[in-house]
């Protein structure tokens, strides 16, 4: 039979509560008890029961993660790190896949709220009024990861999008292109496309390529919508010999629409991507690309979670990480 704290208490001949505090609280037990308990732990091989000392502590030790869809590749990275934080700070991960339907996120709003979570990170999506409310009437603590809010003042932890987009559009000027376009996300159901659309506007108009800012198309977060929007892009403007993408799926599907055209990348057009995933390196021609620290992002989510949660308060309210350029194969001088 599995061993309990009672039968713990018994050999160390300590009560049941002074066996919990030496599990959570160690510090605040004698040394002589804790020697004592921490024995016959080892004796009995226990191991805490986490409902139980959810009980005792009126917590969960459980975080809850809303993500839009856990199909991209992005998200495996910010589930790796929040993940590895979890395991050292002492939670366990639920993951809810949202699909970016809102009836959907707000009935897992409510299924975290049964399930007792301490806490939520909320990925990637717009933080609706209606989100809001629910999670502030459920009075359940969260964080923004890849996301940030102008409306309510909640903690969030994302690189600059605006910035990182001027990065990489002037890093195709400097290259000698001026017929550059954008494939980027539909503005309605994205975070951080419109920054990212600021910083192609921001790029272009210095460098006095304003006639540029209209060859943009728009796509719904997956390759097949950026292959699309690559044959729109370059139906309307065959001229171009760069093209911008908010994310290095896009690119993907952007090289790969130009290949079946026989149009050479980077030969005739270069291409650079936003994001820096593992494919990126194993994409052929390689990913030129704006590296976001994904497994960072996910990790320190969780930090501030677990500050917000331990203090209720965060030093930083918006955190903001550092972007870089990586330089591959698909793009060259024009």
């Amino acid at each position: 039979m599995k061993p309990t704290i009672r039968d713990v208490a018994r050999m160390a001949e300590v009560s049941i509560s002074t066996v919990s505090r030496v599990m959570n609280a160690p510090n605040s037990v004698v040394e002589s008890k804790r020697n004592r308990v921490m024995e016959a732990v080892e004796r009995l091989r226990y191991q805490p029961n986490s409902f139980a000392r959810g009980l005792i502590y009126k917590k969960s030790f459980t975080l809850g993660l809303l993500i839009p869809d856990i199909e991209n590749l992005y998200f495996a990275g910010v589930i790796r790190g929040m993940q590895d934080a979890c395991i050292k700070l002492g939670y366990s991960l639920m993951i809810c896949n949202t699909d970016r339907d809102k009836e959907r996120l707000l009935s897992y709003i409510d299924n975290f709220h049964e399930k007792q979570v301490d806490g939520i990170v909320f990925a990637s999506d717009f933080l609706y009024p209606e989100y809001h409310d629910k999670l502030v009437g459920c009075r359940i603590p969260f964080v923004l990861v890849s996301s940030h809010s102008d409306e309510f003042d909640i903690p969030s932890v994302e690189v600059d999008d605006e910035a990182a987009a001027y990065d990489a559009v002037k890093f195709l000027i400097d290259l000698g292109h001026k017929d550059i376009g954008m494939i980027g996300f539909n503005h309605d159901n994205s975070v951080s496309g419109p920054p990212r659309y600021e910083g192609f506007v921001r790029a272009l108009t210095e460098s006095g390529l304003q006639q540029n800012i209209v060859k943009s198309k728009y796509a719904s977060h997956r390759f097949e919508h950026a292959y699309q929007a690559a044959h729109e892009l370059f139906t309307d403007y065959p001229e171009l010999t760069a093209v911008f993408c908010v994310a290095d799926e896009f690119a993907m599907g952007t090289i790969s629409y130009l290949k079946d055209r026989n149009i050479l990348v980077p030969g005739q057009v270069s291409v650079i991507g936003f994001d820096n995933l593992r494919m990126s390196g194993m994409f052929i021609p390689k990913l030129t690309t704006i590296a976001q620290p994904i497994y960072e992002l996910g990790y320190r989510a969780a930090e501030k979670l677990h500050e917000l949660l331990t203090t209720g308060e965060v030093q930083v309210l918006n955190e903001k990480m550092e972007h870089k350029l990586i330089v591959r194969e698909s793009t060259r001088e024009k």
